[in-house]
């Protein structure tokens, strides 16, 4: 295992994979989790209220996994959640919350879990995040910088080429936080910290995490770590063109992007608001009315 964490010493990871009508996603991560070297790990899907075949289906190709149903979409902090206190249950060390729409490497988990350990300041470590459907360009390397400012983040390396240099402390020294497609969080983190805030549904829960943990832990980055990302499958996400985005990824990420500098960095609350209704007026030039009103409410009931 490559550094080296002797088999007979692994810590415990379990990985979650959330799935809402997205089984063909699911099994493919599945598929590819088979072939990690890592040896002491068990794998867990939440099934987020689909209603779809979802539940079936996963079954059916794999009878012996654990599969937790959600009556009801929780969102990623709940679903997550779900799964983060059955493996607490389980004694875990660590949790692997790992999207369902990704494609892990061998060595995807080893390379986390050597990284964790060498260094236990850090409470969550990312991956190196490639586009599964552009594999020759990053997604981000582990996750983004945090701007107080505008109320949004940039991911570290996005859009960078495969093959560019990296230098792993220069990353984590950006890092404001790990991207949840891939996140390995150590015990000790839930501990202290806790879980996911579920207040948020979709967005931001990472970001808030680690502010949340600020102080207490670093966030830290395996550049072996290699995850394909398909990024937004389920509800039209980040990857999509801006008039693509979906109606629902556009109401959570202006909600939240309200919620969380309102509880954190509420000084800067009147610039964020400024930067809202420039997207007012970018969904007007891009013809997109019915998302106007949505927005003017969000900006005065956002934290309900």
């Amino acid at each position: 295992m490559g550094s080296g964490i002797e088999t007979i010493n692994a810590p415990k990871v379990f990985i979650i994979l959330v799935n809402w009508n997205g089984w063909r996603d699911t099994i493919e991560c599945l598929q590819s989790l088979e072939a990690l070297d890592y040896p002491h790990k068990e794998v867990v899907v939440v099934d987020n209220g689909s209603t779809d075949q979802s539940v079936s289906k996963i079954q059916t190709e794999y009878p012996g996994i654990t599969l937790l149903e959600s009556k009801e979409n929780t969102g990623f902090a709940g679903g997550n959640n779900l799964g983060i206190n059955y493996a607490i249950e389980k004694d875990a060390d660590y949790f692997w919350l790992l999207n369902n729409d990704t494609v892990v490497e061998k060595r995807a988990l080893s390379a986390l879990v050597e990284r964790m350990e060498e260094n236990p300041a850090i409470g969550i470590c990312g991956s190196k995040l490639i586009y599964y459907h552009q594999r020759d360009t990053i997604q981000a390397l582990a996750g983004g910088h945090y701007n107080k400012w505008l109320g949004v983040s940039t991911n570290i390396g996005g859009q960078a080429a495969v093959d560019v240099e990296i230098n792993p402390e220069e990353v984590e020294d950006r890092l404001d936080f790990v991207i949840g497609a891939s996140m390995l969080v150590s015990r000790e983190f839930i501990r202290e910290v806790g879980l996911l805030n579920e207040e948020y549904f979709l967005y931001y829960e990472e970001i808030d995490w680690a502010a949340r943990a600020k102080g207490k832990f670093k966030v830290g980055f395996a550049p072996e770590s290699i995850v394909y990302h398909k990024e937004g499958a389920s509800i039209g996400g980040k990857q999509a063109l801006p008039a693509e985005k979906s109606r629902k990824s556009d109401y959570y990420q202006i909600k939240n992007r309200l919620k969380f500098t309102a509880s954190f960095y509420p000084l800067y609350l009147p610039v964020v608001y400024a930067t809202v209704i420039l997207a007012i007026f970018n969904r007007a030039l891009r013809g997109q009315w019915n998302r106007i009103p949505m927005i003017i409410k969000l900006m005065f009931s956002f934290n309900k």
